[in-house]
């Protein structure tokens, strides 16, 4: 069975985070956090290991380096 992606709603993701909602939604704008992901018509959420790899370092966060394999990074 493949494994599937872990979606998490907002309030798990302002709990784990600790930012604010108008902060997140800033820093998803500036492109330093990761993009939500629509899960329904009025409902979205974002891939838990996205909102992981920003957990473990917020500063070197970029958007656009998240769809990077990252066992296939070079070292």
């Amino acid at each position: 069975m493949p494994v599937t992606e872990r979606i998490i709603r907002l309030q798990t993701v302002l709990a784990r985070t600790g930012l604010s909602r108008s902060t997140l939604y800033r820093k998803i704008a500036d492109g330093t956090f990761p993009e939500q992901v629509k899960i329904s018509v009025h409902g979205a959420g974002w891939h838990e290991s996205a909102v992981n790899r920003w957990i473990a370092n917020p500063p070197a966060y970029r958007a656009d380096n998240d769809n990077r394999d990252p066992e296939n990074e070079p070292v």
